[in-house]
């Protein structure tokens, strides 16, 4: 039998830090098992998605106020390792799936998500490959690239007792804009990278955002039964709390 997933698109322009604060009270509630297996899908705002080592290098505090004098908010992700960026032309993604040993499955996990992203891809016309490109942003090798010259999109994973949640982002579009982010806060924080890695899947094939993230959902949808949902208001206020918390 099929499994059951519910996927849920709302938006919160404008408030970055409630946007990830929702992600942080989706995984609590998946986690308690109060919630099903979900997956968020969204077009974000503007921002600088920190990872942990970014969060105790020196710099970090610099390299957030990089981030605003570019033109875009920051907050510290659940999942993945250095800084990357999230704007409107780029599909953000989360997966919440309760399991009671995370730890057991997080290789296959993974696999599992950089195929489905892959196959998005290429149902698009992209010749979208797994694996790390020399030089990427935020590198990891479980990355989708295109033709193995840019990466396009970039997974990574939290653990926590009772769940695990898969995130990351798909850059459909503007991968100028990437590059206007990381360039200054590369720098603060001294990563090693090369810009021309970048890529967007817009330069290889002629979609939208909306058709990306249409994309994405359908090779989710692959070999399961998807319901659309949407945030109950117990997240919501679950959200507003952990936003109303001090978060670096």
């Amino acid at each position: 039998m099929p499994s059951e997933l519910t996927v849920v698109t709302d938006r919160h322009p404008g408030r970055p830090r409630f946007d990830t604060a929702v992600s942080r009270a989706l995984l609590q509630r998946v986690a308690a098992g109060e919630l099903p297996e979900t997956l968020r899908l969204h077009v974000p705002d503007r921002v600088v998605a920190f990872g942990s080592r970014d969060a105790v290098h020196p710099a970090y505090a610099e390299a957030k106020r990089a981030a605003a004098a570019a033109g875009f908010g920051s907050y510290l992700r659940l999942a993945g390792g250095r800084a990357a960026v999230f704007h409107e032309e780029t599909v953000a993604f989360g997966w919440a799936i309760p399991d009671p040993e995370p730890r057991a499955a997080i290789r296959a996990r993974f696999d599992a998500v950089a195929a489905i992203l892959r196959a998005a891809l290429r149902s698009l016309g992209v010749d979208a490959r797994v694996g790390e490109v020399p030089g990427e942003y935020c590198p990891g090798s479980h990355s989708i690239n295109a033709g193995g010259a840019a990466k396009l999109a970039g997974v990574g994973q939290r653990l926590v007792d009772g769940a695990t949640f898969v995130g990351g982002v798909v850059v459909a579009g503007r991968a100028d804009l990437v590059n206007r982010a990381l360039t200054p806060v590369y720098g603060v924080l001294g990563v090693a990278w090369d810009p021309a890695a970048t890529g967007a899947v817009a330069d290889h094939a002629p979609v939208t955002t909306a058709s990306v993230l249409e994309a994405v959902r359908e090779a989710f949808a692959e070999g399961r039964t998807i319901g659309d949902g949407a945030f109950d208001p117990e997240t919501l206020a679950l959200a507003e709390r952990i936003a109303a918390a001090p978060l670096r």
